[in-house]
């Protein structure tokens, strides 16, 4: 598929998602350890179809949620995940299209009940960004523990930074282990793979292609990674100035790459998250065709709210 012919399909391929309506997850497994995206849309600035990028992973009820774009709290509530369940929460950097809610997330789960221990792990200044977070929601918090009874906030949220890669987490549901990722110009980016009693699901944030998420995502059940289409964007980079357009095609990672990363990988599924461009709610008939030219095994274009 040429350039022209993978932009004029982007429109044709629309179903955009309106305010307010849910699209429907595919029918529920029998898997102990089930994933469900959140949200799949790729860039800081909110988009009508798609949701800012978020995912969450449930075993046995209990939920791990991988990154907190702008509006993760709803579309929990839209997937049917109860707030008060979760956790443990992981941030893969700090772009505002994945960190923008983390605190708003607890804050929010909080006021629908959340009464026990979440840990709050990523890159560092997380531990900092979380003081700050409940320094600036102080006046709220205050009001509902005197006014609604509830338990402080400040000692359910316990925020880890993460600087190198290992196990972040091993309890009596799952591992979860973090590798270090390359999307300039970022201090740290990590990518996250959780293990579950059943089932093992990579996440690799943002990146561009790295041997670290190989490692990482290697035999791995589903891997759901970042995709870009970098014809694009190559008239905007023409030239040296550092435009938005040279910084996605040095920090993505592009389609046909990816299903390389899988290949190469072993992994099983790969599912495209993090749409680079994305206008459009449904694209399979652009992207899926580059991500199977180079993987062999099952390809999902991902959509907001889909239970993989």
């Amino acid at each position: 598929m040429d350039r022209r012919a993978f932009l004029g399909l982007l429109p044709a391929c629309a179903l955009p998602v309106w305010p307010g309506t849910r699209v429907a997850a595919q029918t529920p497994t029998a898997h102990r350890t089930r994933a469900i995206l959140l949200g799949t849309a790729g860039g800081p600035s909110p988009k009508r179809g798609r949701a800012a990028p978020a995912s969450v992973v449930l075993v046995d009820g209990v939920a791990y949620v991988v990154d907190c774009g702008n509006g993760v709290a709803r579309q929990m509530v839209l997937a049917g995940v109860e707030l008060n369940r979760i956790r443990h929460v992981f941030i893969t950097h700090h772009h505002s299209d994945h960190n923008a809610d983390f605190g708003t997330l607890l804050l929010l789960a909080w006021a629908a009940g959340l009464s026990t221990p979440v840990d709050m792990w990523g890159p560092p200044p997380i531990a900092q960004m979380t003081d700050l977070f409940l320094q600036m929601s102080a006046p709220d918090i205050d009001i509902r523990i005197t006014d609604e009874g509830r338990p402080p906030l400040k000692p359910l949220i316990r925020a880890h930074d993460l600087r190198e890669a290992g196990v972040v987490v091993k309890d009596e549901r799952v591992t979860v282990r973090s590798a270090v990722v390359h999307h300039p110009m970022v201090p740290t980016a990590l990518a996250y793979r959780i293990d579950g009693p059943d089932r093992s699901i990579v996440f690799s944030g943002d990146t561009t292609r790295a041997d670290s998420l190989i490692a990482l995502a290697r035999g791995a059940d589903v891997l759901v990674h970042e995709v870009m289409y970098p014809d694009a964007y190559a008239g905007q980079a023409a030239g040296s100035a550092r435009s938005i357009a040279k910084h996605i095609l040095e920090s993505h990672t592009p389609v046909e790459d990816v299903g390389k990363i899988a290949q190469e990988a072993g992994v099983k599924t790969l599912v495209l998250s993090h749409y680079v461009p994305d206008n459009n709610a449904d694209a399979e008939q652009a992207w899926l065709p580059l991500a199977r030219r180079h993987f062999k095994g099952e390809v999902i274009a991902g959509r907001d709210l889909m239970e993989i």
